[in-house]
């Protein structure tokens, strides 16, 4: 006949037999993690190193400082700032913009240079796939949206500056010295959270240009 003593051994064997099977199976699923961890690691470094590396780094050109009667305008545009994976990337839907900064500062001898503008304006482009047709908003045009057919075409307004008044030019003095500085920066991606994962693939996307200063005398 069994007696409670035995009962209760027995019983601590069954109790710690289940303990080392969970513990067996948290094992293993803490070991598949980690492989698979792996395995994203290893696939994110496969797509690094056969990612293009870029040949060239995004600057500005064809700066050109000007006035109209009542405002200094600036007209520059910013070169090798897209990719064929940025195409590849727009033309399945992906929104992209670009950001541009232009400030404009008097420079003085003695004292601080004083801030005169500091203006930022950004670029948007998105595909419509069902009109097959690139839309760009430009901000600083009260946000004209344009409609292309042509990538081309729309790449030049994404990355051209044009007439962007910069300032009032009753805020300038005649006869002294100012800089006008801008500079362009890819705007961070911004995926549907299903397509997060990437984020860190796409990151190589983003450039962000030197500044440019111009020196000029009213």
């Amino acid at each position: 006949m069994v007696g409670w003593g035995d009962t209760f051994v027995g019983i601590q064997k069954i109790a710690r037999l289940l303990l080392l099977k969970e513990a067996l199976m948290n094992f293993q699923l803490c070991i598949r993690r980690r492989l698979r961890l792996k395995l994203i690691v290893v696939s994110l470094i496969g797509l690094l190193c056969i990612s293009p590396a870029w040949a060239k780094e995004a600057g500005i050109k064809d700066i050109v400082i000007t006035n109209t009667r009542d405002h200094l305008l600036l007209y520059f545009t910013v070169t090798d700032c897209f990719t064929n994976e940025m195409k590849k990337a727009i033309d399945n839907g992906i929104n992209t913009s670009f950001t541009f900064f232009v400030k404009v500062m008097e420079v003085r001898s003695i004292w601080r240079d004083k801030k005169i503008a500091d203006l930022k304006v950004s670029h948007e482009i998105q595909y419509d796939s069902l009109k097959k047709l690139y839309v760009v908003r430009l901000s600083e045009k009260n946000n004209k949206v344009i409609f292309s057919k042509d990538f081309d075409e729309a790449k030049n307004l994404m990355s051209e500056i044009v007439g962007l008044e910069v300032t009032e030019l009753p805020r300038l003095q005649k006869g002294n010295r100012y800089r006008v500085s801008m500079m362009a920066e890819l705007d961070k991606i911004r995926l549907p959270f299903y397509l997060n994962y990437l984020f860190f693939f796409l990151s190589l996307w983003d450039f962000e240009t030197s500044w440019y200063t111009v020196d000029f005398r009213y």
